[in-house]
This record gives structure tokens, sequence and C-alpha cells, in this order.
């Protein structure tokens, strides 16, 4: 059954399920991890576009991610989103299989790790997926194409 892949479904148990734990070559070594508190952060509502690309573009080379302030989402929305989340992963797991799939093509899906058909070991974690309208049919100003950040 579909949904026996997903966490989310899964009773609480006393180990990790095989298929979820990796082998300790794998795994990260957390005492080694160098933490930095200068995490790039982005101001989206500067001025000065060129810039802002400029600075997502730095961010994405150096440290592969960053955080924006500034980017419009009200609190309230955000915390609307949280809620319907939440409000979805305790559906009852026949629900949820309505969405579940391992094809990684789908517009919509509920899956868990990448890709569940070529991974040995999955990540520990279940998904929601949802494919919207393309970024720049919203906030046209800004370049989509990822090439420019290379």
């Amino acid at each position: 059954m579909a949904t026996t892949q997903l966490l989310s479904t899964v009773e609480h148990r006393e180990t990790l399920p095989e298929r979820y734990a990796r082998p300790e070559s794998d795994r990260p070594r957390l005492a080694e991890v160098a933490t930095d508190s200068n995490i790039p952060l982005i101001d989206l509502a500067s001025p000065d576009k060129a810039r802002v690309i400029a600075e997502i573009a730095r961010a994405c080379r150096t440290y592969g991610f960053f955080q924006v302030t500034n980017h419009g989402i009200s609190e309230e929305l955000l915390e609307k989103v949280m809620a319907v989340a939440l409000e979805f992963f305790r559906l009852p797991p026949e629900e949820k299989e309505k969405l579940y799939s391992d094809e990684p093509s789908k517009k919509i899906r509920l899956s868990t790790s990448f890709n569940v058909r070529k991974e040995t070991v999955h990540n520990w974690r279940d998904y929601l997926r949802l494919h919207c309208h393309p970024l720049e049919e919203f906030v046209p100003e800004w370049p989509s194409n990822p090439a420019q950040f290379k």
C-alpha cells in the first residue's frame, strides 16, 4: 500500500525503520560542522534590484542558501499556510493516499524523500509538492532564469 511509505502514517516506534537508516559512513559528522552566524540576509524590498540579484547570486555560490526579509508575505498568511499544512498531515491515511505518488514529475504529489524508486536510503520526512504558476507571472521585475546566477 502506498501510504506505508509515508512517515506520517507510521505508528511511533522504538527503532528507526531500516529504509531510513543511513550507514554510519554516510551520516553527517555534526562535531565537524562549522557554525556561522553570518547567513546571508537579503532584503527584497531594496530599490537596488541589481544589487539584490548580485547578493542572491553570491549567497547561492558561497552558502547555497540565504534568508530573506521584506518578502511581502504577511505573518497572517504564513500562519494560515502552516495551519493548513498541519491540518493536511493530520488527515487519515486513506485521505492522504489519494495524493501519494513516487513519480517525481507529478504536479501534485505527497511523498517521502526525493526519489523513493532509486534511493537506497530515504530521507526522514514527508512532503506535499504543489507546482504553481511560474514565478515570473507574479514578480516580472525579478529574473527567473537560474543560469543568471552562475
